[in-house]
């Protein structure tokens, strides 16, 4: 290639363009057919249970009862614990060979409502602890499996079930067919306001106000009031509440301050010198969730120099059940060049997080603690989820739509945009093809539900009363 003096000239014939890409995602139909995502087809050896055993023992021993209980209360309930079994049961399904920055656990009540550092409230992904780089068809999967399971624990029938299934992946295919028609900066720049999503019916308009609402009640402030309490020197400390709230161990306590430091290292520069004006004050171990329950997890109070109080959660982050359980490592793709997944695991939530989500937290960081990796973000900021369980068909319609349209947008952050679009095609045939497997997995997550109440009625697994 031939140079101008002074001039820095590029090649342009090698800039793949939006058709190049969508004419590869086509022709990746010759080799993974969409309807061949239509089938659930079971390894005769799979150990559902075995895995739950793995996994619990990794968890601190004394909450492992109060896990199983939480996953035993229902069939999603059960499902929203068992991202591991999921990834297991993906490990050897077919795909179209296209890789991108992967939720890993994007079931419906992994969206939500939170404040991006504006102040804005935005409706977006919420959890990235099993985020990895992974096959897109995999969180679509974890997704439709959850509306699938979702409408029938809210009682709905068959049809209904179809339906919502149905939608949630039309919602994807036509979101991202229409994301990869924009340019990527405009893709970058897209985000969802909570009180600006499209096409609501009359009881999702309700179900949506109700839960903004408690999004603006959860700042600091308000959940200082409500987890606090003034200490017999007049201090305010965090009021325990067992076994779901209780201070850390006397050596943990010890080495607050040295892991808050550690943490403000990680974090963005602002952010680092805001953090410089607070000071570590308390903090204490906290349960989190349904499958995280057991894992390490704890929430900081910093105090400022008005006495106004910082709540940051810290939580362990290990390996992506994507990549543990899902084998990733066996399995070839291509799509992401220019980013790695970080090995340590605070460092891999935070940065998937970024890239999924159109706005995230300010506070986010990572950090070391007795070899294992956590993560940082602030605790309870104007979030708040939608209550999936109280919807009617017409409003967990719009809900599963406005799902797959986050999910689509998320994906859309990776360089497979216009691949996807094009393997997904303007037809229903992947739609109808995601409704069909949901419909089978919820089959078989149902049977391993089962069988997990039977093991634990049977005493392989020990239970403690909910919390």
């Amino acid at each position: 290639m031939s140079h101008i003096p002074g001039r820095l000239r590029f090649e342009h014939d090698a800039v793949a363009s939006f058709a190049d890409h969508r004419a590869d995602g086509r022709a990746a139909r010759s080799r993974t057919p969409r309807s061949a995502h239509a089938e659930f087809d079971a390894d005769p050896g799979r150990d559902p249970l075995g895995i739950i055993e793995r996994q619990n023992a990794d968890r601190l021993p004394d909450l492992v009862p109060l896990r199983m209980s939480r996953m035993a209360e229902s069939p999603f309930a059960f499902y929203r614990g068992t991202a591991a079994i999921q990834a297991a049961d993906l490990a050897d399904s077919p795909d179209s060979g296209r890789l991108v920055v992967a939720c890993g656990d994007a079931h419906l009540t992994n969206f939500g409502i939170f404040a991006a550092p504006d102040r804005s409230l935005v409706f977006d992904l919420n959890d990235f602890d099993e985020a990895a780089i992974a096959p897109w068809e995999w969180d679509v999967k974890r997704l439709v499996t959850s509306v699938s399971i979702a409408a029938a624990d809210n009682g709905f029938g068959a049809a209904d079930a179809e339906e919502a299934t149905l939608a949630a992946a039309a919602s994807y295919r036509i979101t991202m067919r229409a994301l990869a028609k924009r340019t990527a900066l405009e893709r970058y720049y897209q985000r969802s306001l909570a009180t600006e999503l499209p096409g609501m019916s009359a009881s999702s308009v309700k179900a949506l106000n109700r839960t903004l609402k408690r999004a603006a009640k959860r700042t600091s402030s308000r959940v200082a009031a409500k987890i606090m309490e003034t200490a017999p020197d007049g201090t305010q400390q965090i009021r325990e509440q067992p076994p779901t709230l209780l201070h850390v161990d006397p050596e943990q306590e010890n080495r607050f301050s040295e892991l808050v430091a550690a943490y403000r290292r990680s974090a963005a520069p602002d952010i680092a010198l805001l953090l410089a004006q607070y000071t570590p004050t308390d903090v204490a171990r906290r349960v989190v969730g349904v499958g995280s329950v057991g894992t390490r997890c704890s929430i900081a109070v910093l105090t400022g120099p008005h006495g106004e109080p910082l709540i940051l959660q810290m939580k362990e982050a290990g390996r992506s059940v994507l990549d543990e359980y899902g084998r990733l490592d066996r399995r070839p793709g291509r799509g992401i060049t220019a980013l790695d997944a970080p090995a340590d695991g605070g460092e891999r939530v935070i940065t998937f997080q970024q890239v999924l989500q159109s706005s995230s937290d300010a506070f986010l960081g990572h950090l070391q603690f007795d070899g294992r990796g956590f993560y940082v973000r602030q605790f309870r900021d104007f979030n708040a989820s939608i209550e999936v369980s109280e919807l009617d068909p017409p409003a967990f319609l719009d809900y599963v739509r406005a799902c797959g349209h986050q999910l689509a947008r998320a994906h859309a952050q990776s360089p497979g945009a216009g691949f996807i679009a094009g393997y997904l095609g303007s037809n229903d045939v992947f739609d109808r093809a995601m409704a069909s497997w949901a419909q089978e997995y919820a089959t078989q997550s149902l049977a391993d539900y089962r069988a997990f109440v039977a093991a634990i009625d049977a005493g392989r697994f020990e239970t403690a009363p909910p919390q």
